[in-house]
């Protein structure tokens, strides 16, 4: 390996000028060719002179024994630069020089030479010296070897070479300071402790370099290298005819040996430091993992808990309950960010578990169980926690609305009973029982409710056994405040059932009451109607005894449901008295409709008796008239009486029904008391007739004159009285529809 002297980068402003350069050619004792290339410019020699110790630094002792072949281009330059140039180099490298080449300009100098011969000086010099044309100078070195200067085919660019000598002087700089920083590092590793001091310091100790980077970089210049591009050569080509091959110039020049060597032992160190790093970083995840470990072990079991157990409360109500849920959400939240870190760390956990070694495995599984027993213990407290309150929301929501609802149900027992009708207290009723039945729910819900959050606060997860003394004496506080709040709700609930029991029954009494009412106002239409029917339409007296016979067992049975229809109003009115005493209801009374009762009964009763009166009258006329027509012998008295009873029911179809107050309602309409009078004259011409047949018998042809006489005039009698009989009927008919029209108008 070569011993560089200086540095590139201190002398940066001067390689730049270019006073002097290594090309990458050599002669054909393969020795490198270096090239001075004299400007029109005063030259520093002092400058030269450094370019010149730089440049000779470069190769390795090997190739500087095969000397070197200089060129001295002087054609732009002054004769007298050239002989001091010249003569420099026997005080800079007198033993390196083989021969030095002045390229002279064309008849510029020969004049001169004479005066100054350089191969008469070879003793002294030490070198040989020759004057040479450019065009000539291929006859000491093969065109292959010169730059394009010299009319050649060897590439050099000066400030490529200096950007790569920069860069490789840079890499094994870094690399050789980085080498010995590593090396420390790893040597220190050995014969440190383990104690904690030890690893902190140790972990403090870091290359100036970036390994990485410096690696890079010298792979980029080894690829560099090998591609025989360093210097700006493409490396040693055939020589001219029958001219020797040259060796690679990196070989002589860089060393590519060099910076291999420098990379295989920087990855060397390099690996060892990063598995010495891969420790370090372990041990130290490990120490913060323990850490992070214990302090959220710490909080769980320390402030965690506290918070928990000075949060035991349920509230007394809804409200109350609500506040602690909100205060639990935020201790939720201040364990969720430790339970984060949990997570966090049992990852990191797992992912340490599956490259650990044995010794750190079983510490790492150690942490974990203990941290998982911590959170997952707290993780059950909040959730406990949580169901007991959700538990005590829900219980004290339906003691609210249990409460509300006794509260409507006492307001509404507490108002006065008016309703207008029995419809309306049925609804009353009904609605009352559906407040009763949602009481019943309400209170079968409060009771599942307390059983559950009873059961949520026995199942709450038991404290760690260092602290066994949980907070029992508020948790049976809040047990029996539960018991009280149902125990209170039961009692609220049965006062309102007895009450809801003396309200149904004043509520039945009034339906019983109203309906009473109604059903005495229905028998007063009842009877009414039977009364109207009464005096419309029984009229007929029938046209034989049996008929009429027939008739009168209906008449009775009809007034038998009058009387029942009257009993049974007069029963209602009487059960009206005695609910409306018993309800204490002095507003209400049977009103008008017990004297309605009474007037349309007394009306019915007096139109019955006169039917029945004229169905009797009518029976006896009929029984009598028909002994008369079917007897062969009749007696005089018996027809008289047919006669008699025949005027007297004649009467009395004539005559209206009078009731108590004084008016009077004639049985149905003229024409149907015609009709009837029509019936019972025809049976009286009938008998007449039996009268007359009856004569003829006993008087025989004596009396034959004196009997169709007196026959006679017995018809005349008879047809005087009929038509008498039938104009009274007429004026009859005339003033009943006279009064009926008075009374419809006094009604309107």
């Amino acid at each position: 390996m070569s011993n560089v002297t200086m540095e590139a980068t201190t002398i940066l402003s001067i390689l730049k000028k270019k006073l002097a350069f290594l090309s990458g050619g050599k002669d054909r004792r393969s020795g490198l060719i270096l090239t001075i290339p004299l400007s029109s410019d005063q030259t520093s020699m002092e400058e030269l002179s450094t370019t010149l110790d730089y440049l000779l630094s470069i190769p390795s002792e090997k190739c500087k024994a095969r000397g070197f072949t200089v060129i001295v281009d002087g054609r732009k330059s002054q004769w007298n630069i050239v002989k001091t140039v010249v003569l420099m180099l026997q005080n800079v490298i007198p033993a390196e020089v083989s021969l030095v080449c002045v390229v002279k300009p064309d008849e510029f100098w020969d004049k001169k030479v004479t005066h100054f011969c350089f191969w008469k000086e070879k003793d002294r010099l030490g070198f040989e010296v020759i004057l040479v044309s450019a065009n000539k100078l291929t006859r000491y070195i093969e065109p292959c070897q010169l730059t394009d200067d010299f009319g050649g085919s060897l590439d050099y660019d000066h400030t490529d070479w200096l950007n790569k000598r920069l860069i490789f002087e840079k890499f094994t700089k870094e690399s050789t300071s980085l080498l010995d920083e590593l090396s420390i590092i790893n040597d220190s590793e050995k014969t440190s402790s383990m104690d904690k001091d030890n690893r902190t310091a140790d972990c403090a100790l870091l290359p100036s370099f970036d390994p990485e980077t410096v690696l890079q970089t010298g792979h980029e210049l080894l690829s560099e290298l090998q591609q025989r591009r360093f210097n700006g050569s493409e490396g040693g080509g055939g020589g001219g005819q029958g001219g020797p091959a040259w060796c690679p110039m990196e070989e002589e020049l860089l060393a590519q040996p060099q910076v291999m060597k420098l990379l295989d032992s920087l990855r060397e160190q390099y690996t060892r430091y990063q598995e010495l790093c891969r420790q370090r970083n372990k041990r130290t995840q490990l120490d913060e993992i323990h850490a992070k470990v214990m302090q959220v072990v710490t909080w769980l079991q320390g402030p965690g808990s506290e918070l928990l157990k000075t949060h035991q409360a349920i509230g007394d109500s809804i409200r109350a309950a609500q506040a602690l849920q909100q205060k639990h959400e935020e201790i939720e939240s201040q364990h969720s960010e430790w339970f984060a870190v949990y997570v966090e760390l049992n990852q990191q956990i797992a992912a340490l578990l599956s490259a650990g070694e044995e010794e750190e495995v079983a510490e790492l599984k150690a942490l974990q169980q203990q941290l998982s027993d911590v959170c997952y213990r707290q993780a059950a407290q909040l959730e406990s926690r949580q169901n007991v309150l959700q538990a005590a929301q829900s219980f004290h929501s339906t003691t609210q609305e249990l409460s509300q609802q006794l509260d409507g149900l006492l307001g509404m027992l507490c108002a006065d009973v008016a309703p207008a009708d029995g419809a309306s207290i049925q609804q009353n009723l009904k609605l009352l029982e559906e407040k009763l039945q949602s009481v019943e729910a309400g209170l079968t819900s409060l009771r599942q409710k307390g059983a559950l959050l009873l059961e949520q606060m026995c199942s709450q997860p038991s404290w760690s056994l260092e602290e066994t003394e949980s907070p029992a004496g508020e948790q049976q506080d809040n047990v029996q405040q539960i018991q009280a709040v149902m125990e209170e709700m039961q009692l609220r609930k049965q006062r309102c059932e007895d009450m809801v029991d003396v309200r149904r029954l004043k509520m039945l009494q009034m339906v019983q009451l109203f309906k009473c009412e109604e059903d005495a106002l229905q028998a007063v239409e009842w009877l009414g109607e039977l009364l109207d029917a009464l005096l419309k339409t029984h009229v007929r007296l029938g046209d034989d005894s049996q008929e009429t016979r027939n008739m009168l067992d209906k008449h009775r049975k009809f007034v038998d449901v009058a009387q029942s229809t009257y009993d049974y109003g007069r029963q209602l009115l009487q059960a009206t008295v005695v609910l409306c005493q018993s309800l204490r209801c002095t507003t209400r009374s049977s009103g008008d409709t017990l004297p309605r009762l009474n007037r349309v009964w007394k009306q019915f009763s007096v139109s019955a008796e006169e039917r029945q009166q004229r169905l009797e009258l009518a029976l006896n006329f009929h029984t009598t008239a028909e002994k008369v027509l079917q007897q062969e012998c009749v007696e005089a008295e018996l027809l008289d009486e047919v006669d008699s009873l025949g005027k007297t029911l004649l009467d009395r179809l004539t005559m209206p029904v009078i009731f108590p107050d004084g008016s009077e309602q004639y049985f149905g309409s003229p024409s149907d008391t015609a009709a009837a009078a029509e019936g019972v004259r025809e049976r009286l011409l009938l008998v007449e007739e039996r009268r007359l047949q009856l004569q003829e018998s006993r008087l025989h042809n004596d009396e034959e004159e004196e009997v169709p006489n007196g026959q006679e005039g017995r018809l005349d009698v008879i047809g005087e009285e009929l038509s008498e009989k039938e104009e009274q009927d007429e004026e009859a008919e005339v003033g009943q529809e006279d009064e009926e029209f008075e009374r419809a108008t006094q009604n309107c």
